[in-house]
């Protein structure tokens, strides 16, 4: 636990001391004002959590600034070796360096919210809703933030690694139009998942570099997908939605803004922060065994 919190302190102190956290602060700060203004003052509207919801694109923007250079620098500069020979696990390194961008985090989300404080001073405010809407949008940065490390992980580039990072959460915003592009019968989702177990199989070749394990184990998922289909075609009605569902992180979001303490979409959040640390240190632990 010290040694993690010697690279979370290191790393903190990374940000402080270069103009990347001040802008990503001053980013989100300027943005959610700006809609302030407009939405809160301006128009004398008192629900905040409409500000943060018309805010959320900021992420697209702030979040592969802030991460692209905090595993790809290290890489490219081969200072990675240092993590491969380092008496400290690779996890603790990870979340070290993954808590100090939550840290950096907390300034803007900390002075939000004192912004329904500011709006009750002028009218009725339920405190409840915009402090979930906080939560809510606090948790959707900790995802997003999460996505950024592990786009990291994978290239020694910070600029692969920042537009790498903003075409996954631009995909994952969109996710909810990109579904409704797709009709919901059967045929047409198992057409996407025959394309989707190719593209697979490819990237499992690009990985192994082994020709015969990657087409056999394509050939066998897809004649499996086929048998399933022929088998019970029922299943695949809607499927496509639904997996697209999974990746739809802002739509989680929804119930935050309407007031309600989302359980299921807090340990939703919570999962993609999981899933995205445990991929970057096995990115990192696959590089230390080659």
């Amino acid at each position: 636990m010290t040694k993690m919190l010697a690279v979370y302190k290191k790393e903190l102190k990374t940000y402080f001391t270069s103009v990347i956290g001040y802008l990503f602060i001053s980013f989100i700060l300027v943005l959610i004002g700006i809609y302030f203004t407009s939405y809160n003052i301006g128009a004398a509207y008192p629900k905040f959590e409409v500000t943060l919801s018309a805010g959320t694109f900021v992420f697209l923007i702030a979040v592969p600034i802030l991460t692209m250079r905090i595993l790809a620098e290290e890489r490219r500069q081969k200072t990675d070796q240092l993590l491969f020979t380092s008496p400290v696990s690779i996890g603790r390194i990870v979340m070290g360096k993954y808590l100090a961008l939550v840290t950096i985090y907390l300034v803007p989300i900390v002075i939000l919210c004192f912004y329904p404080l500011i709006l009750r001073q002028y009218g009725e405010v339920t405190l409840g809703s915009a402090y979930s809407a906080i939560l809510g949008f606090f948790l959707l940065g900790c995802a997003n933030l999460a996505i950024g490390v592990f786009m990291s992980a994978v290239t020694e580039s910070q600029v692969i690694a920042a537009v790498l990072t903003f075409l996954v959460l631009f995909a994952c915003h969109v996710t909810e139009g990109i579904s409704s592009f797709f009709s919901e019968t059967a045929f047409t989702s198992y057409a996407a998942f025959v394309v989707v177990l190719a593209v697979l199989t490819w990237g499992l070749y690009t990985m192994i570099h082994n020709t015969f394990i990657s087409v056999t184990i394509g050939v066998a998922a897809e004649v499996a997908l086929l048998i399933a289909y022929l088998t019970k075609a029922s299943i695949f009605e809607g499927a496509i939605q639904k997996v697209l569902n999974i990746f739809n992180i802002s739509g989680h979001f929804d119930n935050f803004i309407n007031g309600i303490l989302d359980i299921q979409g807090i340990i939703y959040f919570l999962s993609v922060v999981i899933v995205c640390i445990f991929l970057t240190v096995q990115s990192i632990a696959k590089r230390r065994w080659n």
